[in-house]
């Protein structure tokens, strides 16, 4: 017998039998019954004689398959486990959920780095990416929270990338334009914006009290467009709009591009309570490239804090 020309044939036999059902296989090959039954007709009439009969609890093997049956069944067994080991050698694939900031404004501009190192790693972020679309968790988890509070289903703890250091930013510009008023009004008539983002933070300064720790004075400071997200905030703090209380540990590429400017000096800011952490699925870890991607992230975590310590003061 040609063995691998009747593989399919088998295949569909042994999941007829197990589900008890041409219906019950045809669901599990994503085919027909009827295409179901015409394999395992072809492989009765290659072999001379049935192999299924209908009884009242479904598909029974007839008395010539009841001595084989066994091993097609343990043979299928050892073909599944074959497949999901091969798969768990091939899989160069990692899955990320971060907030929409933390991927434009961090994660994206280092991609490159760890992707030059591990060309052959495929990246799926919030669910784009090249990766086939699966109903599957994420790998790992950025975020920005409180630290040491764990809010997945499984009491993970978040490993710590680094705080974030909030003071006011603006565009070269406007900084230009404030610094020739001086006085403690000089920022009467410029916009305030606001970043929600950080407005959990109980750390993190808003407008208000921030002007009076600094002696400045500014008519209703609590006034103003509220932004949900930094990145279109701060493409308005660029594009002059006006002052935004903002952290600055994603924007070190913008800052150092000169897009931005810091009209204050860093110790007029605060640091954050809440952190930003990254959470692996445990189950993920064991996979040698989810174990290089956490090295890399936790080391470029690392390197935002040495950036943020001269600068946070």
């Amino acid at each position: 017998m040609d063995q691998p020309s009747h593989l399919r044939s088998l295949q569909a036999l042994e999941l007829a039998l197990r589900t008890g059902s041409l219906k019950g296989a045809a669901s599990k090959l994503a085919i027909t019954p009827a295409a179901v039954g015409q394999r395992v007709k072809a492989l009765e009439d290659y072999l001379g004689f049935d192999l299924v009969v209908r009884g009242r609890s479904g598909l029974q093997p007839t008395l010539e398959l009841s001595g084989a049956l066994p091993h097609l069944h343990a043979a299928f067994r050892e073909l599944s486990l074959a497949a999901d080991q091969l798969e768990l050698q091939q899989r160069q694939q990692i899955r990320i959920a971060a907030a929409s900031d933390i991927v434009d404004l961090w994660l994206a501009p280092r991609l490159f780095a760890f992707q030059a190192k591990h060309p052959n790693v495929e990246l799926e972020i919030n669910g784009e990416g090249d990766l086939p679309r699966r109903m599957r968790a994420a790998d790992c988890e950025i975020f920005f929270g409180p630290v040491g509070d764990a809010r997945s289903q499984d009491d993970r703890l978040g490993e710590l990338l680094f705080h974030d250091h909030v003071l006011p930013v603006t565009s070269p510009e406007n900084e230009r334009r404030v610094a020739a008023l001086g006085g403690s009004a000089r920022l009467e008539g410029f916009p305030l914006l606001h970043v929600d983002f950080y407005r959990n933070d109980p750390q993190a300064p808003k407008w208000p009290e921030w002007l009076m720790s600094q002696g400045l004075t500014r008519t209703a400071p609590e006034r103003g467009i509220r932004f949900q997200r930094i990145t279109p905030a701060m493409d308005a703090v660029i594009a002059n709009a006006g002052f935004a209380m903002c952290g600055i540990a994603l924007l070190r590429e913008v800052i150092e591009a000169a897009r931005l400017s810091l009209p204050f000096p860093m110790s007029a800011g605060r640091r954050t309570s809440h952190a930003f952490q990254v959470r692996f699925c445990a189950e993920s870890l064991h996979r040698p490239q989810l174990r290089h991607f956490r090295q890399w992230l936790l080391a470029e975590g690392a390197e935002t804090r040495r950036w943020l310590e001269p600068h946070a003061g």
